[in-house]
């Protein structure tokens, strides 16, 4: 063999072996807003750890499950609550067993360092004259205002605060309009609450678990995924110890032991 032909050859061995490697596939994720910083650690911590490429989508759980009721090209949902990754079930948009209960969310009263009021007095510290707006996400489609909602009414208090209430798209946006000064105080989720972002320009009272119906929060492969194996397992991933702790560090307990 000419020496021409002997290097090509080998040239060949090197390059072709590492031309065969499929690309890394790209899962893509629709969470509920309560993640944006829990999720984007995770997803970061697992690209790093396997090349795997993670896009993430973050919004209010009822506006994703609508568009994922009608198509929208998505491998896993992250849903904040049990409920609409069921009525997916039903509807037969999900592969089987797949539904994970990754956490449990809480939710706490939130305002700006430079607020007066009082949250040591926790839910009724919104009674203060001085707050005119009061942000809770939307409780038609997400399930953090429906627990906002649910807390008020615990405490007798929905009533007489209802006509301040403001409503953000989700608890992402929720968070913003108190922090923007749009709002006075909000009903926002700890998972924000105690995230860099927020924790240095507020401060929070966590409202009881047992003034609301527990925020269970559940993942799911969806049926139309493109891309199962590799969404199956990052699902998997989540289940490691030291991912759990990651979310924990984030403000989610696991179900089944809520503090």
């Amino acid at each position: 063999m000419h020496s021409k032909a002997l290097q090509f050859f080998l040239v060949c061995l090197l390059v072709l072996p590492a031309l065969a490697q499929p690309a890394p596939t790209e899962i893509t994720i629709a969470a509920a807003a309560d993640l944006n910083f829990a999720l984007k650690d995770v997803a970061a911590r697992y690209e790093k750890e396997t090349g795997q490429k993670i896009k993430l989508s973050f919004g209010s759980s009822g506006n994703f499950y609508s568009q994922i009721s009608n198509g929208a090209p998505f491998d896993l949902f992250f849903s904040a609550d049990l409920e609409y990754p069921r009525k997916l079930a039903a509807a037969g948009l999900v592969e089987p067993n797949t539904l994970y209960p990754y956490a449990v969310g809480q939710i706490v009263v939130w305002v700006r360092n430079d607020s007066r009021l009082d949250l040591q007095k926790g839910l009724n510290a919104l009674l203060d004259p001085a707050v005119s707006r009061i942000a809770i996400a939307n409780p038609e489609h997400a399930p953090y205002g429906k627990a906002a909602v649910a807390a008020m009414k615990h405490e007798s208090i929905y009533d007489k605060i209802s006509s301040k209430l403001v409503l953000g798209e989700n608890i992402s946006q929720t968070a913003q309009f108190v922090d923007s000064g749009s709002a006075d105080a909000g009903i926002i989720a700890l998972s924000l609450a105690i995230a860099p972002t927020f924790r240095e320009r507020g401060r929070y009272s966590v409202i009881a678990t047992s003034d609301y119906p527990p925020i269970d929060q559940g993942a799911i492969l969806l049926k139309s995924s493109a891309n199962k194996e590799a969404a199956r397992a990052f699902l998997n991933y989540l289940r490691k110890p030291e991912i759990v702790e990651v979310m924990h560090s984030y403000g989610f307990s696991q179900p089944g032991k809520q503090k």
